[in-house]
């Protein structure tokens, strides 16, 4: 019997909470190796994503951020409240499955390789400050690219310049508009989520040995 204590995943969340299902149900599958999501953090009320957690049974919290604050501290003072909320729930991985509030200070550095992110794009193409959601689909567009898709990565102190640990690849059709190329690149998106959440895993547990570092696995 396997008695080995499961590895805590926090999950940030924003909006619908579609890449969230994805790793409930691979959780549910067996499909997160030693992984347990263990609570769903939102920075906004509104989020449908706490619904997808209360109907599993999932703990989940709200930290909004606190408009009260010059816009300077606000990211900081938001950081560190989930920074605690992590630690009081001994969290070994956090996800940041469309989370759009952006981490930074303490919790990058108690957490380094240990934050994974998924962006819309191909990094390093259309990230950084200001590009998520629809932005990013209509620079592709507006830039001519060919292809497009999804990226997760570690999270740093930058925005989007993390190590890479996997991508997906989808081709940009002549005609596409921003809606039709996310809803492409967003049915690459839970599995990518997913297998990247495991890879991590892996390693965070010494269930995944390999020595080789982030390479980018394009698929």
């Amino acid at each position: 019997m396997n008695n080995r204590r499961p590895a805590n995943i926090l999950v940030l969340v924003s909006g619908n909470g579609t890449n969230l299902q994805a790793l409930i149900d691979a959780e549910k599958s067996g499909r997160l190796g030693a992984g347990k999501i263990d609570a769903v953090i939102s920075d906004r009320e509104e989020a449908y994503a706490l619904k997808r957690a209360l109907a599993a049974g999932i703990p989940f919290f709200v930290e909004a951020p606190d408009r009260s604050l010059p816009k300077e501290k606000r990211r900081r003072d938001l950081s560190d409240r989930i920074l605690k909320r992590a630690q009081e729930r001994e969290a070994a991985l956090i996800i940041l499955a469309g989370f759009l509030s952006i981490l930074e200070g303490n919790i990058i550095d108690a957490f380094q390789g240990r934050i994974i992110n998924l962006h819309p794009s191909l990094l390093p193409k259309f990230g950084g400050p200001g590009m998520y959601g629809e932005r990013v689909h209509q620079a592709v567009l507006d830039a001519g690219e060919k292809e497009s898709g999804c990226t997760v990565h570690l999270a740093d102190a930058g925005t989007d310049t993390g190590p890479v640990i996997l991508q997906r690849k989808v081709p940009v059709i002549p005609g596409d508009t921003p809606a039709s190329l996310a809803e492409r690149i967003h049915k690459e998106e839970h599995s990518a989520l997913v297998e990247a959440a495991v890879f991590i895993i892996g390693k965070l547990t010494g269930e995944n040995r390999e020595t080789t570092g982030f390479d980018q696995r394009i698929r």
